[in-house]
């Protein structure tokens, strides 16, 4: 072995030993951070720039950027998953005054803020995975920093009778951007009397 050859597998054991020690200092706070931010980025340019988005032109223009409350991995909450008893379709008001069919399927049980709390998955009527779930809430920031409407949660069940919440992820209804969007509002079994201090905040034009 010459050395020059001792010299570089020396210098790649040395950089893969600071690679190692660096990887101690990355917590899995800062990289679930990172995650939730990409994530706001993403809704931030499908708003901006999707021929999609609730926007109007103009409010395209004029977006600046959204507003969020701090990232809080205290609001990633595992919850366990209760049948419920009298599966059936429910018709959710929306805010023009019109229904929406979803299948009452689930109670998801956690405890937030030192209270025990149970909230109500929904899932549309269309749905073809039937993993997946809809949650609409509102707690008592709405009307105050957040939209009065509520904010809804998309959410898939990781668990055989779990499912994970995370309220950092926590959006706007298009209705908030553009009243001529209607919207489900949520069930009196997820109007939270706590509040949710995560996610999104209300939206305020210009």
């Amino acid at each position: 072995m010459t050395t020059r050859t001792i010299i570089t597998i020396g210098v790649l054991a040395v950089i893969a030993i600071a690679f190692v020690y660096m990887l101690k200092f990355v917590s899995n706070d800062d990289v679930y951070v990172e995650n939730i931010e990409r994530e706001r980025d993403k809704q931030y340019k499908y708003l901006r720039f999707n021929a999609e988005s609730p926007l109007t032109e103009d409010q395209k223009k004029a977006l600046g950027e959204l507003d969020f409350f701090p990232i809080d991995p205290s609001y990633r909450i595992r919850a366990k998953m209760v049948p419920v008893e009298d599966r059936k379709m429910l018709e959710i008001p929306m805010t023009d005054g019109s229904v929406e069919k979803y299948l009452k399927h689930s109670y998801a049980e956690f405890q937030i803020q030192g209270q025990q709390v149970r909230l109500l998955l929904l899932q549309a009527s269309r749905e073809t995975d039937k993993r997946n779930f809809f949650l609409a809430f509102a707690d008592a920031t709405s009307g105050e920093s957040t939209y009065g409407a509520g904010r809804y949660l998309n959410l898939k069940q990781d668990g055989k009778n779990s499912i994970t919440i995370d309220f950092n992820l926590a959006y706007n209804p298009y209705c908030a951007y553009n009243p001529e969007y209607a919207c489900p509002l949520p069930p009196r079994e997820n109007i939270l009397e706590i509040a949710i201090e995560a996610g999104e905040k209300d939206y305020v034009k210009g």
